[in-house]
């Protein structure tokens, strides 16, 4: 529920705000984060997923208060940063999180290479996820609200997609054949 109310959120704002005054949209917002938030604590899940609805909350009231939309703007920024922050944290403490995620969800078992590959990947998901930071970051003041809406519901899901084909590419391609020989 959480990434559906992240992916619609920005286009969403930008669409009502032209129809009705920033602060009766910001309110709007600020209840359905209040909602989301109730239904992920109701629903038990880990503290991990009240993070983003509290965000939202924080940064929709500063804004409101402030009269600010790039407060607003702000979200995904912080939102992107949590997850290059992760990414940072798994690269330095070698946790190896791609290959943990992956293990979770693909089906077949992994041969030791490309085990290998993918313990290695955490870095180059940091560096993605900086990227992503940072094109949050310039569209927040340089952007004009229409490019900011776009990437900031389907903008970096379409980043994220060729970062991981690229990635895949590059592992059945290149890197676990050299790691091989």
């Amino acid at each position: 529920m959480s990434n559906i109310f992240t992916l619609f959120f920005a286009p969403s704002f930008v669409l009502l705000i032209r129809f009705y005054n920033f602060k009766i949209v910001t309110i709007i917002y600020i209840i359905f984060a209040i909602i989301l938030f109730g239904i992920t604590l109701i629903r038990k899940k880990n503290y991990k997923d009240l993070l983003t609805p509290f965000i939202y909350i924080v940064l929709l009231l500063f804004a409101y208060f402030f009269n600010s939309f790039n407060g607003i703007k702000m979200i995904p920024v912080f939102i992107s940063l949590i997850f290059f922050t992760l990414f940072l944290n798994a690269t330095i403490q070698k946790k190896a999180l791609v290959y943990n995620f992956t293990k979770r969800f693909y089906p077949k078992p992994l041969q030791n290479k490309e085990i290998d590959f993918l313990k290695k990947s955490d870095f180059y998901w940091t560096i993605i996820t900086f990227i992503n930071t940072l094109i949050q970051f310039i569209l927040v003041f340089y952007g004009n609200n229409v490019a900011w809406a776009f990437y900031s519901s389907a903008g970096w899901y379409i980043l994220f997609f060729i970062a991981l084909v690229a990635q895949i590419s590059y592992g059945k391609l290149y890197a676990i054949n050299k790691m091989s020989s």
